[in-house]
C-alpha cells in the first residue's frame, strides 16, 4: 500500500518474503521510517516456498511472485549466494544447503574450508539479488561484496558464512563487524540501498 498526500510519500507497506529473522533485522535497520516492513508472519504466511530455480535471480522472482499471487501484497524478496572463484562460483545458489539438508551453517562452513584446504586462491564474493513486485511491475536489484575466504572462523556476530568471509579492504571478517559497519558494505546492504533509492524516486512517478 502506498499513500500520497499532495504528491508526498507518506507510507509504503512492503512484505519482505523471508523467515530468516537475521536478514529481517538487517533490512529493518536500513529502511527509512516511511517504509513499513511486514514479515511473512505478519501476513499469516507460513508456507514453505521451495527455492527450485538455478539462479539467485530466479529464486528471488519465484518467492516474490508466490507472495504477490497468493496474498495480494507488494513485496520484495532476496536470494544470496557465496561465489568462490576457484570453485567456479560454488556454492552460489546452493550456499544455504552446501553441506546438504537440512541447512546448517556450521556444516556449510566446514565443508567450504575443507574444499579450500591448501588453496592459495581464496577470492570470493557475496552476491544478493532482490526482486521487488510493486503495483503489477517487477524490478531486480543486485549487490556484490568482494573479498576472500579465511582459513578459520573469526568473530561471533553475523550468520551463515560471515565468520570466514573477509571483505576487500578490511582485516576483519563480517562476524567481527557491527551490523552498522556490515550494512554499509555488504552485498545485501548494497542491494537494499538500490531498492531504497528506487522507492524514493518511485513516489515522483
Amino acid at each position: 500500500m502506498i499513500t500520497f498526500v499532495k504528491n508526498q510519500f507518506i507510507l509504503m507497506k512492503l512484505v519482505f518474503a523471508t523467515n530468516n529473522l537475521n536478514k529481517l533485522k538487517e533490512v529493518q535497520e536500513m529502511l527509512t521510517n516511511s517504509i513499513e516492513l511486514l514479515s511473512l508472519k505478519d501476513i499469516n504466511c507460513f508456507d514453505e516456498i521451495d527455492e527450485t530455480e538455478t539462479t539467485l535471480e530466479g529464486n528471488a522472482k519465484l518467492k516474490a511472485n508466490y507472495i504477490t499471487n497468493k496474498f495480494n501484497y507488494n513485496c520484495f524478496t532476496d536470494d544470496t549466494g557465496l561465489e568462490v572463484e576457484i570453485l567456479d562460483g560454488k556454492p552460489g545458489v546452493y550456499s544455504a544447503r552446501f553441506a546438504g539438508e537440512p541447512s546448517n551453517s556450521e556444516k556449510n562452513i566446514q565443508k567450504l574450508l575443507s574444499e579450500l584446504k591448501n588453496k592459495t586462491n581464496r577470492k570470493a564474493q557475496f552476491r544478493t539479488a532482490i526482486c521487488l513486485n510493486l503495483n503489477d511491475k517487477q524490478f531486480i536489484f543486485e549487490g556484490i561484496c568482494k573479498g576472500e575466504i579465511l582459513t578459520k572462523k573469526q568473530g561471533e556476530k553475523g550468520f551463515g558464512y560471515d565468520p570466514i568471509f573477509k571483505p576487500e579492504g578490511y582485516n576483519i571478517s563480517f562476524s567481527e563487524m557491527t551490523s552498522e559497519e556490515k550494512n554499509k558494505i555488504s552485498h545485501r546492504g548494497i542491494a537494499i540501498q538500490k531498492l531504497v533509492e528506487f522507492l524514493k524516486n518511485y513516489k515522483q512517478k
